[in-house]
C-alpha cells in the first residue's frame, strides 16, 4: 500500500502532487524539490544557496519518512544552466558522503518560479 509523506519542514506542493510517496516495498519517491524556504516561502538566491535549500528540503522529507541520505539510490538534478553544475555538485557532495546514489543531471529551459535547480530523489530501505 502506498502512503503519502508530507512535512511542514519542506515546501508544500504547488500542484496536484505529493511531496513524496512511500511505496509498500520500501521505496520512497520524492517529488522534485525547488529552493523554497518552507517557513517563509522565499526562494534562496544564487546557485549555492539554492542547492543548499533544495537538499535541506529533501532532508526534511527523508526524515519524515524515516529515511536518510544513505538510503537514496537515485537522484535527478535539473539545472537552469550546466554552468551551475560545479557549484551544485559541491553542495550535493556535502549531503551524499557515504552511499553515493546513481544520478542524472540535465539542463532544462525553465524551472518553476524561475529557480536555478530542482532535485528529485528515490530512496530504498528494507
Amino acid at each position: 500500500m502506498n502512503k503519502v509523506i508530507n512535512t511542514e519542514n519542506a515546501p508544500k506542493a504547488i500542484g496536484p502532487y505529493s511531496q513524496a510517496i512511500k511505496a509498500g516495498n520500501g521505496m520512497l519517491f520524492i517529488s522534485g524539490q525547488i529552493p523554497v524556504d518552507p517557513k517563509t516561502g522565499n526562494v534562496a538566491q544564487g546557485i549555492t544557496e539554492q542547492a543548499e535549500q533544495v537538499l535541506k528540503n529533501i532532508s526534511a522529507i527523508l526524515k519524515e519518512a524515516g529515511y536518510t541520505f544513505n538510503d537514496v539510490v537515485k537522484t535527478t538534478c535539473l539545472l537552469n544552466s550546466m554552468d551551475d553544475f560545479k557549484a551544485m555538485n559541491e553542495v550535493y557532495a556535502k549531503y551524499f558522503t557515504q552511499t553515493l546514489p546513481a544520478r542524472a543531471a540535465f539542463a532544462v529551459e525553465k524551472l518553476p518560479m524561475g529557480v536555478l535547480v530542482e532535485i528529485e530523489a528515490i530512496a530504498y530501505k528494507d
